[in-house]
């Protein structure tokens, strides 16, 4: 009861917050112009991330170094909350399941903040969405991708999927893997789970405890070099992070 108690007051506290800002920005915007606005609006998303680590107890424990060079970030998927702790040490743009445009107000910032939508289901909007992936990497951005293009409770990763490694190939980007995991594996954001239930028990408890851990950028001309050996630096990392947690039972 009480963490359900917590949880809801998370989460009434996180609409009040979002709500506010996303008003004064919208407000602020009519008077900008659209070049003005999309700039704002990625010092905005930063503006509201960089407080919510607090405001829902988040425990995050970094290894490695952010990456100082831009490229395709690459990590295994967990929540909806990956991409919100990515960017909370990273300016980039997210790529996110085009249900999410739909969200209230989540839906709004990550519509005026740059992120990428995809149909994963659908492929003429997979080939759109690594068309913008190129774009965004050949203007000297970063971009996140989870290449495995869903969450799950796996020990390791899933397939990758190629498309975005192929992109990073033809420009000569570097690809920056990234793992992240959560202590209570309940955390991850899977099958028939709704937002606001998912919010309450995963925001319920005192602290979330996650781990991630930056690895440094890989160059290469070879798809299934970059694919591979983000994938397995991943995996290991993936059951470290467990171990670790495992042996402090």
């Amino acid at each position: 009861m009480l963490s359900f108690l917590l949880g809801l007051t998370r989460l009434i506290l996180f609409i009040i917050y979002i709500s506010f800002f996303s008003l004064l920005f919208y407000l602020a915007s009519l008077f900008w112009s659209k070049e003005a606005t999309s700039r704002n609006a990625l010092l905005f998303r930063d503006f509201l991330i960089s407080l919510l680590n607090s405001l829902l107890g988040i425990r995050l424990h970094i290894y490695g170094d952010p990456p100082t060079v831009r490229g395709l970030i690459v990590a295994n998927h967990r929540s909806y909350f990956d991409p919100i702790v990515m960017l909370n040490h990273r300016q980039t743009f997210p790529v996110g399941k085009k249900e999410v445009a739909s969200w209230p107000l989540i839906g709004y910032i990550c519509k005026i903040s740059g992120v990428i939508f995809v149909d994963r289901n659908d492929c003429e909007s997979r080939q759109n969405t690594c068309e913008k992936i190129k774009e965004a990497l050949s203007q000297g951005h970063s971009v996140i991708n989870f290449p495995e293009g869903t969450t799950h409770i796996l020990p390791t990763t899933t397939d990758f999927n190629y498309g975005s490694f192929a992109m990073a190939t033809k420009i000569k980007a570097a690809v920056i893997p990234i793992a992240i995991d959560y202590k209570e594996k309940k955390d991850a954001f899977i099958d028939n789970d709704t937002f606001i239930p998912h919010f309450i028990k995963c925001f319920g408890k005192r602290t979330t405890e996650i781990k991630m851990t930056y690895f440094p950028p890989l160059y290469s001309d070879d798809v299934e070099f970059l694919l591979k050996t983000s994938k397995d630096l991943i995996d290991k990392e993936l059951i470290r992070f467990r171990k670790d947690w495992n042996d402090l039972i």
